[in-house]
């Protein structure tokens, strides 16, 4: 018989995310129906204001972290490609290349071998149709990334100028008065 916490740490990543998913998911529609609640809350409006900002914040964060995952997945196939790609150069330029050089000529030789065994392979790797498809998720996923963040940036920066404006008004009222 598997103990509770033993069976927690089994679970797979992506079922941790659900989990945590449906965790804030549930805290944020509490906040939100709270909010919703006037007869419950004194502070109505900003209490509604922050329900709505955190619940845009939280599913942000929560679409963050799924496009995170394959991100980390694209990103480690990228640098297992690029890895692969230098031993086997590199194997190839120990083949050809003299042991030790002995002067000028032959380091010069050997820069020229090295140089165009990993220009030739290299070049092998980025016309790949492989490393074509996971560059392209790669980009793609740091570009959700990206909009992501913005996305919060311009909840948090339309809260913050809904309060810049607030205080503006009070400002022109106390110079009326």
């Amino acid at each position: 018989m598997q103990s509770k916490s033993s069976k927690n740490l089994a679970e797979s990543p992506k079922d941790m995310t659900e989990y945590y998913k449906h965790l804030s998911l549930f805290w944020t529609d509490i906040i939100h129906l709270m909010s919703s609640k006037p007869q419950a809350l004194t502070s109505i409006g900003p209490m509604r204001a922050f329900a709505a900002n955190s619940k845009k914040i939280a599913v942000e964060l929560i679409e963050i972290n799924e496009n995170l995952l394959g991100f980390n997945q694209y990103i480690s196939e990228y640098y297992k490609q690029l890895s692969s790609t230098w031993e086997v150069a590199q194997k190839k330029v120990n083949l050809k290349a003299p042991e030790i050089p002995q002067d000028v000529e032959q380091i010069e030789a050997m820069k020229r071998i090295w140089i165009d065994i990993f220009d030739n392979d290299f070049t092998e790797l980025f016309d790949s149709k492989q490393f074509g498809e996971n560059y392209g998720n790669l980009v793609s996923k740091e570009l959700e990334l990206t909009k992501h963040w913005n996305n919060i940036t311009n909840v948090i920066y339309n809260q913050l100028i809904s309060l810049a404006k607030k205080k503006l008004m009070k400002c022109i009222k106390k110079f009326i008065h």
